[in-house]
């Protein structure tokens, strides 16, 4: 009995020791770990104070962006065609917001947006902590937005583009997406050049995430270059106005006009129908987009016939005065024939001009050959870009056979069988004003004007104008006469082409002249597409468009006028014209 007492004393001083062990490890475990920490609170706010310092640093430091402005553009005299402005853009961090916020709904109500479909997002993204409400709105809206006090809204600097005249110039200047990158026109043609390069800063922000205070710049923010057009914005409002009108007049599916300098190849004006506001794009027809006098095709038609005439000249199988027999008024290759208006009987090549006899020119065609035609028609750019460096040009069809058919040699002649755009058909009338040089086109203003190359003769070119002032005197374009301001040129009326081919009653009505004639500053081309009504010649619709046009033109160059009104109200030479303005 003894014995089995001192055994269990044994085991409780055992137990009371054990625990007064355990106890004493636990305790000094934890007054080391307590006098470890101590010593660290003590060493990073004593000793070692940059260390919570950086620390601070790295959570409410931040980089941030520094948005670069696009370059400008201008019309060659430095009115703005498209500039930058700074707006502000809103947005939120979920993370801080609650969805059910009563004051949303004045936050909806300012910004446009829908109510519940605001807290929807909201709620979707409550892990994020960055969501756009709405891009690019007035710095003064951007404020009241603020003021509403809903924790979580944020605002933003960047830029929107904003184009001063609108449709008149936006086939032209083209615009850009809402992050200010080129869709269209100049703006996408030279983005890389009007973009600017964006800098960055170090801020420091609050625990909301507002910047307090601006600490360093790391790169300054690098703006966009400016790029001036050879447009003139005074002819390019001029030209949208008149184009607008007859499209509207003739109830037509479209026009459009091109004006060059014949000095220099610069693009003065160049505007369509349909247009499209840049500005405002919410019901925009992608159909719109579209610069048809660079993009679209047509068969040229007659405005071909002083070309061909030229290359007939310049061969010297033929002068002015020789006569060609347009008897019976046509002629028949196989199963084709051409036509004239009517049997013309003997006309020299001036007469062909003027009375546009197909039968005429193509019997000069088929004693040329095809391959002479084609040639001129390639010199003057025909078949082949123009240079201009504008997105979606289209070349257009040059035919070249390896053997030329009669019937094909006859319709070469008079524009049929070849496609062009409208400025390619005003280049080659920019040949024909200017003496024989082709001049590289540009949109681009021109301080120094380009090399040319010499195409033709300044005798033949020369000769062929003579017959353009005939054309409009007393020809199919009499009424292209440009008021006190003498004019050449020449009329075309050539049939649509549809899914089925020809459309029998769809014509495109074209015009394409210079002014003034004996020393020519000016040339412009209008087409307009499918004329209703009784009127769809190129004499009825497109020579009219070319008067006012030119007209207006001359007189805002101050060009002075080469001809002055007689008794009778006639036009009649003006004694002391040749001189410009």
């Amino acid at each position: 009995m003894a014995q089995q007492e001192n055994t269990q004393t044994i085991a409780q001083r055992l137990v009371a020791g054990l625990k007064a062990w355990r106890f004493g490890s636990v305790l000094s475990v934890f007054l080391l770990v307590v006098g470890v920490l101590g010593w660290r609170l003590v060493d990073l706010h004593v000793v070692d104070q940059e260390f919570l310092r950086q620390q601070g640093d790295v959570r409410t430091i931040r980089v941030e962006t520094i948005d670069a402005h696009r370059g400008m553009i201008t019309d060659r005299y430095g009115e703005p065609l498209a500039v930058s402005a700074p707006v502000n853009t809103v947005w939120a961090n979920p993370g801080e917001m609650s969805a059910d916020d009563p004051r949303l709904t004045a936050v909806a109500r300012l910004l446009g947006l829908n109510e519940a479909r605001l807290r929807e997002r909201l709620r979707q993204y409550q892990q994020r902590e960055f969501i756009y409400l709405k891009r690019k709105i007035q710095p003064s809206l951007a404020r009241e937005v603020l003021d509403v006090g809903v924790p979580g809204l944020y605002t933003r600097r960047e830029y929107r583009r904003y184009y001063p005249a609108g449709e008149v110039t936006s086939h032209v200047v083209g615009f850009t997406n809402i992050d200010e990158m080129g869709q269209e026109g100049i703006e996408l043609s030279f983005n890389d050049w009007l973009s600017g390069e964006v800098g960055s800063k170090r801020v420091l922000k609050d625990n909301r995430g507002r910047v307090i205070k601006d600490l360093s710049l790391i790169r300054d923010a690098s703006p966009g270059k400016e790029i001036a057009l050879s447009i003139d914005l005074r002819l390019q409002y001029l030209a949208y106005r008149e184009l607008k009108a007859v499209v509207q007049a003739h109830n037509a599916r479209g026009g459009t006009l091109v004006m060059l300098d014949v000095a220099t190849g610069e693009v003065l004006a160049m505007v369509n129908q349909a247009s499209y506001n840049p500005n405002d794009r919410q019901n925009m027809d992608p159909a719109g987009l579209r610069n048809k006098a660079i993009t679209d095709l047509f068969e040229p038609g007659s405005t071909m016939k002083p070309i061909t005439v030229a290359a007939a000249l310049e061969s010297g199988k033929y002068t002015p005065s020789s006569t060609i027999d347009t008897s019976p008024g046509y002629r028949r290759f196989g199963r084709y024939t051409i036509r004239d208006t009517s049997n013309h009987n003997v006309l020299d090549l001036k007469g062909i001009i003027v009375k546009s006899s197909n039968v005429g020119i193509s019997r000069i065609a088929t004693e040329l050959g095809g391959d002479t035609i084609r040639d001129l028609y390639y010199r003057m750019g025909l078949g082949q870009a123009t240079g201009i460096g504008f997105p979606g040009e289209a070349v257009g069809v040059l035919p070249s056979p390896p053997r030329w058919r009669p019937v094909e040699e006859a319709t070469l002649s008079y524009g049929y069988g070849l496609s062009v755009n409208a400025l390619q058909l005003a280049q080659a009338y920019m040949v024909l004003a200017n003496g024989g040089i082709r001049y590289p086109l540009s949109l681009l203003k021109q301080d120094v004007p380009p090399p040319g190359e010499r195409v033709l003769s300044e005798a033949v070119t020369a000769e062929v104008r003579d017959m353009l002032r005939a054309a409009v005197e007393n020809g199919t374009g009499k009424r292209a006469q440009p008021g006190l301001y003498s004019a050449g040129g020449k009329t075309g009326t050539v049939h649509l082409v549809g899914v089925g081919g020809y459309e029998k009653s769809q014509y495109k009505a074209v015009f394409a002249g210079m002014a003034p004639v004996e020393n020519p500053r000016l040339v412009t081309v209008v087409a307009v597409d499918a004329p209703q009504g009784g009127e769809y010649y190129g004499g009825e619709v497109a020579a009219p468009v070319f008067a006012r046009v030119m007209g207006g033109a001359l007189r805002l160059l101050n060009v002075k006028p080469e001809l002055e009104l007689g008794k009778n109200g006639a036009n009649v030479p003006n004694r002391a014209s040749g001189e410009r303005g």
